[in-house]
């Protein structure tokens, strides 16, 4: 009986790995299609959602692609870092999005930093600021170092002799290593990848 009930367990809490990746991640895509339908309730439902997402589209793609766009997109971001209050907010959103997409995404140098020398502990970051000479801290980096399972973490100012680059892992492989607690490898990243092709 208790060897029956044992394999119950194990099952269950196997199909617990199994399904919350998936149904955390339709969740989150759920809530997320239904908010943005939402603003637009008088439409069909789905129509909402793509027309959101179409206009964001081609409104990122007229401000990259044409003068026009670009310069009234430049002109309003001025506007916005140079309105009193506002300013801060805006320029934190918009240095937060641009450090994980677009052109001038800052979390691409990923690096090893020791953060205790007695005993040597290492975590693993990204390096944000190469110098921080022009802060009064010459010979100091700034690090960001991720939390695990969370979109959080925290910036720490080490001596550039604490800190090496990353070079087994790509910045997506280490951001995927630090999140995930350091349960994530290279090794398994590559083998679902190669899973995947196989597929196709």
């Amino acid at each position: 009986m208790r060897r029956i009930a044992s394999i119950l367990l194990r099952s269950f809490l196997q199909g617990l790995i199994l399904l919350s990746p998936l149904a955390l991640t339709g969740y989150l895509l759920y809530y997320i299609f239904n908010s943005i339908d939402s603003l637009v309730p008088s439409l069909p439902r789905g129509i909402g959602f793509l027309l959101i997402i179409g206009t964001v589209t081609v409104i990122g793609y007229l401000g990259t692609r044409f003068f026009v766009g670009k310069w009234l997109f430049d002109s309003f971001s001025y506007l916005m870092t140079h309105t009193p209050g506002v300013k801060y907010i805006y320029s934190s959103i918009r240095d937060v999005i641009s450090s994980f997409v677009g052109d001038k995404k800052r979390f691409n140098k990923p690096v090893w930093v020791c953060v205790n020398q007695g005993p040597e502990v290492w975590r693993i970051g990204f390096l944000t600021q190469d110098d921080m000479g022009n802060m009064g801290l010459p010979g100091k980096v700034a690090v960001y170092l991720p939390h695990s399972y969370a979109i959080s973490g925290w910036v720490i100012l080490v001596d550039k002799s604490l800190v090496k680059p990353v070079d087994s892992m790509t910045a997506g492989e280490a951001m995927k290593f630090a999140v995930s607690g350091g349960i994530t490898t290279v090794e398994e990243s590559e083998h679902n990848n190669n899973g995947k092709e196989n597929q196709l």
